[in-house]
C-alpha cells in the first residue's frame, strides 16, 4: 500500500470546489488493486501501471512498492500530474492538470506548487509566471489577466497577494506603478489615465490617494489647442480627494494657493489671475465669499493692460464710480471663474468627439450654441446683434462661425450681454455691470449651459460629421446674404431671404413643403405661434441657418421607418428581459454593485481613481447585444443621410443654381453691350 502525505493548509471556497488555485492533491489511501503484467507483490521496482481502488492509476517508477521518480498518476475524478515523486510525493519539476483544462508547469516540493512555474486557468485565461511558495503567488512574478495580455500586474507577492513593488495595466490602458499592500495601491506609487490624460504622483492609502500628492491634467498638444501648460495640483489628499492645503495651478496662468475640503476651494486661500490679480479671503464650496476690494489689487480695467474688453459700457458709467464698477464686475468674475472655465471648455470641445479631452479656443460656431442653449436669443435681442456687440468685432468676418474667443473674451462678451437685456431692470443697483453680470451668470447661464438643444451639437459622434460640412455651407450662406443698409456694408441673412434661397434652388417638394420649412426656420423664435409671418425679416446667423439645413436633411433622407420598427421591438424585449432579472434578484435575494460616476468640471474636479479601474481579476467578456447593433445602424444610417443629403442634393442644387445664375449675368451683360452700340 502507499499513499500521499497530508500537508494540514487552509484552501479557500474556489480552491476546494475546483481545484484551480491550489494544486495540493485530496488525500486518498491507495490501496492497489492490481499491478499490470506483474504479480502483485508488496515491494515491486521498476517501470510499472499500477491501478489503485478507487478507479486511481499511474504508470511510472517504482521503488520498493513506492512511487519514486518521473510518472503520471491520473486521479479518479481526472486531475492528472506529470512529473517527478520521490516516495509516493509529487516533489522536484512536474506539470498538474485540471479536468476544466487549467494547468500547473514548474517546481513542485510534497504535493503543492514552490519555487518557479506557470499556472493557467482554462476559465478565465488568468495566468500567473513566477515565483510560488507552499502553493501561494510569492515573490516576484508576472500574472496576466486575459488571453490578449492587456491587463496585467508584474511586481512582488506575499501569499498570492500583490505586496511591495510592482506596475499594474489595466485593459483601459491605465498603469500604476508603485507600492502594493492587500492587492491595493498603498504607499508611494505613480498613476497614469490614458484616455484621460491624467496622472497622480503620491501617496496611497488601500487603494485611494491619500496624504501629499501631485495631481496632473495632460493636453495633448495639437491644433486649435488654448493652453501650453497642463493644469496642476500639488498638495493634501484625504481618501481620494483634495483635501487640506494645496496649490493648483490652471493651465491658463492662474493660481490658486489655500484650503481645500472635499476638491472644494474651501477656507482661507489666495487666487491669482494670470494678469497679476489677486484675491485673498475666504472661500466655500469653490466659490468666493463677501468681496474685500482692498485684497483685489490689479491694474484698472479700463488701462491698456486689462483682460476685459468693457469700455463701451464704463463710457455709460460716470467717471467717478468706474473704478468701483470694475472692481466690482472683477469680483464677480473671480467668484464664477471654475463654472465660467468649466462652461469655456464644455462648449470648446463641442464637434470634437475623437479628442475630446483637449482644451480647444472657443469657436463663433459654438459660442452661439451656448447663447442658444441659454435662450439669450429670447431676451429682446438676436444672436446677429449679439455679434454686432462684441467688442473688435469688425469687417466682412463678424458673422463668420470660425472667428475664435478666448475665455476673456468670452467674458467680456457675456457682461456687454447682460448690461443690454438687465439693465433696464437694475437700473437701482449700486453697482449696474456687476448686477447684470451676476443675474445673467446665475439666472440664464449656469442652470442651462452644457444642456445642447439644438441640431448640430445634440450627439457627439454625429456632430463630428456634420462639421465636416461647415465650410462649404458657410460659401453657400455668404452667397445669399443681402447687404443690410441699416449696418453699412454688414451682409446678413432674413428669415425670409432663407425661405426664398430653397425656393430658388427648387427644393421644395411634397415631402419639405413650405409650411415645414417655415416651422423649422421659426422653431427658435419666441413670438405669437398664430403670426409667426413676425419673424420674417429677423436676421439669423449660419448656426441657425445650418441647422435648417440638418432639419431638412432629416425630411428629404428620412431614417429607415424599418429601423425605428426594430428599436421598439429591441425595446420591448429589453424590457422584458429587464422585468425577468428585476424578478429573478428579488427571488434570489441577489447583491448588484453600484458604479458611481463624477464629472470633472474643467481643470478643478478630481477623478477618483477607484472608480476609473476595475481591481476584479477575473474580466468578463461582453458580447455586443442586439440592439447594440440596431443603434449602430441607426448611426451609420444618419451619417449616410448627411452624405446623401449635401453631396446628392443640397451642393448639386446650388452648383446648379450657380451655374443658371451665372448664364443669366452673362446673357444681361451681352445684351446691355448690344444696346449701349446700337445707341452709339
Amino acid at each position: 500500500m502507499g499513499t500521499f502525505e497530508r500537508r494540514n493548509q487552509s484552501l479557500n471556497l474556489e480552491d476546494k470546489a475546483k481545484w484551480n488555485e491550489d494544486p495540493e492533491l485530496i488525500v486518498v489511501l491507495l490501496n492497489i488493486k492490481r499491478v499490470r503484467e506483474e504479480s502483485c507483490e508488496d515491494e515491486f521496482s521498476g517501470q510499472r501501471e499500477v491501478y489503485f481502488e478507487g478507479g486511481h492509476v499511474h504508470k511510472g517508477m517504482f521503488s520498493k512498492g513506492l512511487m519514486d521518480g518521473w510518472g503520471i498518476f491520473t486521479h479518479l475524478n481526472g486531475l492528472t500530474y506529470e512529473g517527478e515523486f520521490v516516495r509516493n510525493i509529487p516533489t522536484g519539476r512536474g506539470k498538474f492538470t485540471w479536468p476544466d483544462g487549467s494547468t500547473y508547469s514548474g517546481g513542485v516540493v510534497d504535493g503543492v506548487r514552490h519555487g518557479f512555474g506557470t499556472h493557467i486557468c482554462a476559465k478565465t485565461g488568468v495566468s500567473y509566471t513566477g515565483e510560488w511558495s507552499r502553493g501561494k503567488r510569492h515573490g516576484e512574478g508576472t500574472v496576466y489577466y486575459n488571453e490578449s495580455k492587456t491587463s496585467w500586474y508584474k511586481g512582488d507577492w506575499v501569499m498570492n497577494n500583490r505586496e511591495g513593488r510592482g506596475e499594474r495595466c489595466y485593459v483601459s490602458g491605465n498603469t500604476y506603478s508603485g507600492e502594493w499592500k492587500c492587492n491595493v495601491r498603498h504607499g508611494e506609487g505613480t498613476m497614469k489615465w490614458l484616455k484621460l490624460g491624467q496622472q497622480y504622483v503620491g501617496r496611497w492609502c488601500e487603494g485611494l490617494q491619500h496624504g501629499k500628492g501631485t495631481h496632473v491634467w495632460i493636453q495633448k498638444r495639437e491644433g486649435g489647442l488654448q493652453y501650453f501648460q497642463n493644469n496642476q495640483y500639488h498638495g493634501d489628499f484625504l481618501h481620494g480627494q483634495r483635501h487640506g492645503h494645496g496649490v493648483f495651478y490652471y493651465a491658463g496662468g492662474a493660481i490658486y494657493e489655500g484650503e481645500w475640503k472635499n476638491n472644494k476651494k474651501h477656507g482661507q486661500g489666495k487666487l491669482t489671475s494670470k494678469n497679476g490679480h489677486i484675491f485673498k479671503g475666504e472661500f466655500k464650496d469653490d466659490k468666493m465669499m463677501t468681496p474685500d476690494l482692498s485684497g483685489i489689487r490689479s491694474p484698472s480695467l479700463s488701462g491698456p493692460d486689462r483682460i476685459l474688453n468693457i469700455e463701451c459700457l464704463l463710457r455709460k458709467i460716470p467717471q467717478r464710480k468706474q473704478d468701483t464698477e470694475c472692481k466690482q464686475v472683477e469680483f464677480v468674475v473671480l467668484q464664477r471663474d471654475s463654472q465660467l472655465r468649466s462652461i469655456y471648455s464644455f462648449y470648446s470641445r463641442l464637434g470634437h468627439s475623437d479628442c475630446p479631452h483637449n482644451t480647444f479656443l472657443l469657436s463663433r460656431l459654438q459660442f452661439w450654441c451656448l447663447l442658444k442653449d441659454c435662450s439669450i436669443h429670447h431676451r429682446g435681442i438676436t444672436l446677429t446683434q449679439i455679434n454686432r456687440l462684441i467688442p473688435g468685432n469688425t469687417g466682412p468676418e463678424i458673422h463668420s462661425p470660425f472667428t475664435s474667443m478666448l475665455f476673456h473674451e468670452l467674458l467680456s462678451s457675456l457682461i456687454i450681454i447682460a448690461f443690454h437685456i438687465h439693465s433696464k431692470d437694475m437700473k437701482s443697483q449700486r453697482n449696474l455691470l456687476a448686477s447684470c453680470f451676476s443675474k445673467l451668470v446665475t439666472d440664464d447661464i449656469l442652470p442651462n449651459a452644457t444642456k445642447v438643444k439644438g441640431f448640430l451639437f445634440r450627439e457627439p459622434d454625429f456632430a463630428a460629421a456634420a462639421v465636416t460640412y461647415v465650410k462649404e455651407c458657410w460659401e453657400v450662406f455668404q452667397v445669399f446674404c443681402r447687404v443690410n443698409t441699416a449696418h453699412g456694408e454688414d451682409k446678413t441673412m432674413t428669415c425670409r431671404q432663407l425661405l426664398w434661397m430653397f425656393k430658388d434652388l427648387n427644393f421644395l417638394d411634397h415631402h419639405l413643403t413650405t409650411g415645414k420649412l417655415w416651422e423649422m426656420i421659426t422653431a427658435g423664435y419666441q413670438g405669437d405661434p398664430e403670426n409667426l409671418t413676425s419673424c420674417v425679416d429677423l436676421e439669423v446667423t449660419f448656426l441657425e441657418f445650418f441647422e435648417v439645413l440638418l432639419g431638412c436633411a432629416q425630411v428629404k433622407c428620412p431614417v429607415s421607418d424599418m429601423l425605428e420598427e426594430s428599436r421598439g421591438r429591441f425595446s420591448s424585449e429589453r424590457r422584458a428581459r429587464s422585468e425577468q432579472s428585476e424578478s429573478d434578484a428579488l427571488q434570489t435575494d441577489a447583491q448588484t454593485d453600484s458604479k458611481h460616476s463624477q464629472t470633472m468640471e474643467d481643470s478643478t474636479q478630481f477623478v477618483r481613481s477607484q472608480l476609473i479601474n476595475s481591481e476584479d481579476e477575473t474580466l468578463q467578456q461582453t458580447e455586443a447585444t442586439e440592439e447594440d447593433g440596431l443603434i449602430l445602424q441607426t448611426s451609420q444610417h444618419k451619417f449616410e443621410t448627411l452624405h446623401r443629403f449635401f453631396n446628392h442634393f443640397f451642393f448639386p442644387a446650388f452648383n446648379h443654381y450657380l451655374s443658371v445664375t451665372s448664364k443669366t449675368k452673362n446673357k444681361l451683360a451681352n445684351e446691355k453691350k448690344k444696346t449701349e452700340r446700337h445707341e452709339e
